[in-house]
């Protein structure tokens, strides 16, 4: 298979080391030349230190990088039977892109965006041969992160779903398919992770690294949501939670929080800035390590999170299974969610989310339907 990725950045790289491995003649196209020379140098580093570590042979170094060539000029695209663009997140942008490449590659490729939130079909009205557009969300770092989202949007026909899913598990990836609605899987389910930290926060609850140790400790999240806000970056986290907040028409549950938009306002990205939730120059702060406020914190977090993973399955974004495999193989949550539901109890989940409506009457907590309905029918997810 012939494939191109637009897009030399990290994703883009990513993308086409995964799809050389697999066997594919991969050409990435940038239009920066600069951008162009700085993939090659990283593939090639990094197929190196596989070299060194063991992960690969030589004669396998060899075939991944022959399987590797970079061009900046569209129309060296035109053999690709798939393209994987990987550029920045604007659609209009994107959507110029799509119906350049129409004039160029055959009637039969399939165009695919990596995009996080934009909507798929709005990418897929850019041309005129609509069926062949899909969705190929990878997760970064992509060599390394196991799951792809698949979104087929209204228009795509089934037989560029189905070539797009077997190609995608060909690659050795474990694929979720999801519903073309914002932030598919992963970005919409994940939202209560960083918003209900920061809720918790903002009424004076816990500080930042006691929030952060709730949910290792109690939840074995490898992160806390506010030390994966800031490795993450604001200038992207905080964005991408806007997005599902105004995509959704202004739903509570995904309200942005205005401290994060200060940092963001104020330059504090998080790491790669040198500071964010946390000051990087100095000793980070040790948290207060109160069991019960910890517990408290965590349990509050996990049924928000368990609620808008049931919410995903009520309004079938996608399927349970597919749901617990986007979390736990495309953000390492240690549980999927729905699983972790059937393990605390679904009366557990409505008693803990109706407590909270209860005690605020704010519609962002209000139980999913699926929940009030499998706990009257004394049903588990799995």
């Amino acid at each position: 298979m012939n494939v191109a990725v637009i897009g030399s950045g990290t994703m883009g790289s990513g993308i086409a080391q995964v799809a050389a491995t697999a066997g594919c003649a991969v050409k990435i196209y940038d239009n920066n030349q600069n951008a162009l020379d700085k993939s090659a140098a990283g593939l090639e580093k990094t197929l190196t230190t596989l070299l060194e570590k063991g992960k690969i042979d030589a004669g396998a170094r060899d075939a991944i990088w022959g399987n590797l060539s970079f061009v900046s000029a569209l129309e060296e695209l035109a053999d690709a039977d798939l393209v994987i663009e990987a550029i920045v997140e604007n659609l209009d942008i994107k959507r110029k892109l799509f119906a350049d490449l129409e004039s160029i590659v055959s009637e039969n490729t399939i165009l695919a965006s990596n995009t996080s939130s934009l909507s798929i079909a709005s990418i897929a009205a850019s041309v005129k041969k609509s069926e062949r557009v899909i969705g190929i969300h990878f997760f970064n770092p992509a060599p390394l992160m196991q799951l792809v989202e698949v979104i087929p949007a209204v228009q795509t026909s089934s037989e560029v779903h189905t070539r797009t899913v077997q190609t995608i598990a060909g690659w050795k990836k474990t694929v979720a398919v999801a519903k073309d609605t914002p932030g598919f899987i992963v970005n919409r389910v994940a939202r209560p992770f960083y918003g209900e930290a920061l809720r918790i926060y903002e009424e004076g609850q816990a500080d930042f690294a006691t929030i952060d140790w709730a949910m290792k400790t109690f939840g074995g999240f490898r992160m806390g949501p506010f030390e994966l806000m800031d490795f993450i970056g604001h200038d992207v986290n905080y964005v991408v939670t806007e997005t599902v907040f105004t995509s959704f028409y202004f739903d509570p549950r995904y309200k942005p929080s205005f401290t994060q938009k200060r940092l963001l306002e104020a330059g504090f990205l998080g790491r790669k800035s040198g500071r964010g939730f946390y000051d990087y120059a100095k000793d980070l702060p040790a948290p207060d390590e109160n069991q019960a406020l910890g517990k408290q914190i965590f349990e509050r977090v996990l049924a928000m999170l368990i609620n808008e993973a049931a919410d995903a399955l009520f309004l079938q974004i996608g399927s349970a299974q597919d749901i617990d495999n986007a979390m736990t193989r495309g953000v390492n949550y240690p549980k999927g969610l729905l699983a972790w539901a059937d393990e605390m109890g679904i009366d557990w989940c409505v008693k803990t989310l109706d407590g909270l409506y209860d005690e605020y009457r704010e519609d962002r907590y209000r139980c999913s339907p699926i929940l009030r309905k499998m706990k009257t029918e004394n049903k588990t997810f799995f």
